[in-house]
C-alpha cells in the first residue's frame, strides 16, 4: 500500500512539473511573439483647407416706422410686400400741429425781413433783433421736426414686412406703424471656431445655397471680422453679406456655404489605421517606436477620399505609422514589419 501510495505521489509531481514548463515555454512563445505589420512613413501632403457654415438670412437693413408724433394717423400708402423706394411717402400723421407751426413760420418770416430792414438802418435794438432771431430759428426746426414726422418716407429701398396698424387709428408711439426691410442685399451672422480665426478676412469671398434652389449659388462676401472670441463656445462670428439682386432670397431663410481658406500642409494617413476606443469619442494610432508599438491618441481634421488628418503633439514627419495589423495591437507590442 505504501508503495502504491509513494508511485501516485511521484506521478502527480511529474505531472505537474510537466505541465509547469509547458506553461512557461507558452509564456515565454507569448512575450517573445512579434506581431506582423505594415507601416507607412508619415509625411505632410497640401490640402484645401475649407468649412461648412450654415446660417439664416436677414434683412441687410431692417427699420421701424415709428414716428415721434403720436395721434391720429391719417393714411398709410402701403400693404405688406410693397416695394419701396427711398424717399416714398409711407405714413401720414394728422396735420393739424404742422399747419398751424406752417403758418406760424409764415409770419415769423415776414417779421423777420422787416427785422433785417430795421436792423440795417438802425431803427431796432440788438436785443429785439435776436429775440425775434431765435423765435424764428425755434419755429424752422419744429417745422422740419413737424414735417419728418408728419409725413414719414423711406429712408432706403426695400420692401414693407409688416404692418400693425389700419388708416384712422390712434398711433401711441408702440410698435411700429410699419416695417421695412432691405432684401435686395440681405446679411448673415455666422459662428466659426475660433482654430479658425487667423485664416479668416474680410473680403473674403463664399457661395451661398439654398436648398429651396438646387444646384443654384448666391455670391456672398465676409463684410466684417467680430474681433473677439466668445469664451463660452470658442467661437468668433463673422458677417456676410449676400447679393440678391434677383429678389430669390428671403429673410429667415436657412442657408449653407463651404468657405475656402488658404492652401495648406498636413500629416494625411490612410483612413484605416485610424483606430476609435469603444464606448468613446477617442481616436488612436499606432507607431512604430524602434520595433515596439506606441499607442498615441490624435484628433482627426480633414478628410480626403481614403486619407485623413491626424493631429498630436506626439507625431511628426518621418515617424513610421501601423497600417495593417494594427486592430491586434497594444501598448508594448513587438512588432515584425512586413514590406
Amino acid at each position: 500500500m505504501k508503495y502504491l501510495n509513494g508511485l501516485i505521489a511521484c506521478s502527480l509531481v511529474m505531472a505537474l512539473a510537466s505541465c509547469d514548463s509547458k506553461k512557461k515555454a507558452t509564456t515565454d512563445t507569448t512575450e517573445n511573439r512579434a506581431e506582423r505589420v505594415q507601416t507607412e512613413t508619415m509625411t505632410k501632403s497640401p490640402i484645401e483647407r475649407s468649412i461648412e457654415i450654415s446660417s439664416t438670412l436677414q434683412g441687410y437693413e431692417t427699420m421701424n416706422i415709428a414716428p415721434s408724433l403720436t395721434g391720429i394717423i391719417q393714411d398709410i400708402t402701403v400693404e405688406v410686400g410693397t416695394k419701396v423706394h427711398k424717399g416714398q411717402l409711407l405714413v401720414r400723421m394728422d396735420e393739424n400741429q404742422y399747419n398751424n407751426t406752417k403758418l406760424t413760420m409764415a409770419n415769423l418770416e415776414t417779421e423777420m425781413s422787416r427785422m433785417e430792414a430795421l436792423r440795417e438802418s438802425g431803427n431796432v435794438s440788438q436785443q429785439t433783433y435776436d429775440q425775434t432771431k431765435l423765435g424764428y430759428d425755434q419755429t424752422k426746426q419744429s417745422l422740419a421736426f413737424l414735417e419728418k414726422n408728419t409725413y414719414v418716407k423711406a429712408q432706403f429701398d426695400g420692401v414693407i414686412s409688416a404692418k400693425n396698424f389700419e388708416d384712422g387709428e390712434l398711433y401711441g408711439g408702440n410698435p411700429a406703424i410699419l416695417v421695412l426691410t432691405k432684401i435686395n442685399v440681405l446679411k448673415a451672422y455666422i459662428n466659426i471656431p475660433e482654430s479658425y480665426f487667423p485664416r479668416v478676412k474680410e473680403g473674403m469671398k463664399l457661395n451661398i445655397a439654398s436648398d429651396i434652389y438646387p444646384g443654384k449659388q448666391f455670391p456672398a462676401t465676409i463684410e466684417i471680422v467680430h474681433p473677439t472670441i466668445d469664451a463660452s463656445t470658442h467661437t468668433f462670428q463673422v458677417k456676410v453679406k449676400i447679393n440678391n439682386s434677383t429678389n430669390e432670397l428671403r429673410p429667415g431663410m436657412y442657408v449653407h456655404a463651404t468657405l475656402p481658406l488658404a492652401d495648406d500642409k498636413a500629416i494625411m494617413v490612410p483612413y484605416q489605421a485610424v483606430l476609435k476606443l469603444i464606448g468613446s469619442n477617442e481616436r488612436y494610432i499606432f507607431v512604430n517606436k524602434d520595433g515596439v508599438a506606441k499607442r498615441v491618441t490624435v484628433k482627426t481634421g480633414t478628410r480626403n477620399e481614403d486619407k485623413v488628418e491626424i493631429i498630436s503633439d506626439e507625431i511628426a514627419e518621418g515617424d513610421e505609422i501601423v497600417v495593417v495589423g494594427q486592430g491586434r495591437l497594444v501598448e508594448g507590442s513587438k512588432l515584425e514589419i512586413v514590406k
